[in-house]
C-alpha cells in the first residue's frame, strides 16, 4: 500500500480496468490529445490531468477525443454502453450537465425499467465538481442532489483516494449508469490506496471517526472539513460518530440510524444549498424513519441558497467550514 493522490487512485483504477476488460473505453475532451498536432503523443489527460498516460498504453481506438459537444459525446456514450461496450465519459465539469440531461435521465437512467430488465446500460460518467478553487458560479456547483433525484442512477461522491480508486473500479463494473462526482479540490489530496485489486462496495457508508454525542454525516470534501472539527471539539471532551455515505444512490440509512441509536443527535453537512439538498433529503429520512432516536432537532450545515461566488473572500465565506461544523455540533449537543 502506497500513498497517492486521489487524481493517482482514479487514474490507477481506469488503468486497471481497462487492462482487465477490453470493453472499457474512456472519452471525453481532450483526453487523447492533439489529433496529430506537433508535440508529445499524449494529452494532457482531461482539463485536470485524470486520464494522463492511458492514451499510449490504450490507444485512440479505447481513448477518445470528443467535440466540445457534451450532449453528442454523452449521448454516443449512452449508446455505446447500450450496445456491449463500457464507456468512462469524462463531463469536464459537472455544470455542464445541463446540456446532456435529456440524455442521462431520460434515456440512460430508464433503459433497464423501460425494456424489462432486457436492456443495460453500464456507463459511467466521471465529473468534476465544487467549490474552493474560484472558478466561478458555472464551474463550482455541487448538483449531486438533482442526479440522486433521478431513479435508475447511481450517485456516488469518494472524500478520498482509497475510496475513489474502489468505488470507480465497482462503477466500472456496474450494469447500470453511475455518475462518479470528484471534487476539484481533493484531487491533490493523498491518503494509503491499496495496490492492485480494491473494491469498494455502494451502499456501504464509511464511518472515519467514532464517538458518542453526536452523528455527523458528511459528503465529499466536507468529510475532510468534519474531520477537523471533530478532532477539534475531541480536546473539550464531545466526542461524534463521523458517517460518509460514499454513495448517494443507494444510501446506506442503516449505518445512520444505527449510530442515531447510540448518539441521539445529528449534524448533516452538504457543500450543496440548502433547499432540496442531500442533506434536507438525510433530516426528511431520520424525521420520518427514526425521529424515536432524536434527542435534539437535526442540524444541517450546507452553503447559502446562492450561486458560488468567484471572488475568494466572498468563496470562503459561502463555503461550510470546520468551524461551522462545530458550532453546529455544540449546538446540538449543548441544546439537549
Amino acid at each position: 500500500m502506497a500513498k497517492k493522490s486521489y487524481r493517482q487512485a482514479i487514474n490507477e483504477a481506469l488503468m486497471q480496468e481497462m487492462e482487465r476488460d477490453p470493453t472499457v473505453i474512456v472519452m471525453g475532451e481532450d483526453n487523447a490529445g492533439g489529433l496529430g498536432a506537433p508535440g508529445e503523443d499524449d494529452a494532457w489527460g482531461g482539463v485536470l490531468g485524470v486520464t494522463k498516460g492511458l492514451m499510449p498504453k490504450f490507444g485512440r481506438d479505447r481513448v477518445l477525443d470528443t467535440p466540445i459537444s457534451e450532449s453528442a459525446f454523452i449521448g454516443a456514450a449512452v449508446g455505446a454502453a447500450a450496445t456491449g461496450l463500457r464507456p468512462v465519459a469524462e463531463l469536464m465539469f459537472v455544470d455542464f450537465m445541463g446540456v446532456c440531461f435529456d440524455q442521462i435521465f431520460n434515456q440512460a437512467a430508464k433503459f433497464r425499467y423501460m425494456f424489462g430488465g432486457k436492456s443495460r446500460c453500464p456507463l459511467v460518467i466521471r465529473t468534476a465538481m465544487g467549490a474552493g478553487m474560484n472558478m466561478g458560479a458555472q464551474h463550482s456547483q455541487t448538483i449531486y442532489p438533482i442526479l440522486t433525484s433521478v431513479p435508475g442512477l447511481k450517485i456516488v461522491v469518494p472524500s478520498n483516494a482509497a475510496d475513489a480508486k474502489g468505488l470507480l473500479k465497482t462503477a466500472i463494473r456496474d450494469d447500470d449508469p453511475v455518475v462518479f462526482f470528484e471534487h476539484k479540490a481533493l484531487y491533490n489530496r493523498k491518503a494509503d490506496v491499496p495496490d492492485g485489486e480494491h473494491l469498494v462496495e455502494f451502499g456501504e457508508a464509511a464511518m472515519p471517526r467514532e464517538g458518542d454525542d453526536c452523528t455527523v454525516v458528511a459528503i465529499g470534501r466536507m468529510v475532510v472539513f468534519a474531520e477537523k472539527a471533530i478532532d477539534g471539539l475531541a480536546e473539550q471532551g464531545i466526542t461524534c460518530d463521523l458517517i460518509d455515505p460514499r454513495t448517494l444512490s443507494p444510501l446506506d440509512t442503516e449505518t445512520i440510524f444505527e449510530s442515531l441509536e447510540h448518539t441521539g443527535r445529528l449534524v448533516v453537512v452538504d457543500e450543496s444549498p440548502p433547499r432540496c439538498s442531500v442533506a434536507s433529503d438525510i433530516a426528511g429520512i431520520v424525521a420520518s424513519e427514526a425521529f424515536e432516536s432524536l434527542r435534539a432537532p437535526v442540524k444541517i450545515v450546507t452553503a447559502p441558497h446562492a450561486p458560488v461566488p468567484f471572488a475568494r473572500e466572498l468563496e470562503r465565506a459561502y463555503m461550510p467550514g470546520p468551524g461551522d461544523i462545530a458550532a453546529a455540533i455544540q449546538e446540538v449537543v449543548r441544546g439537549s
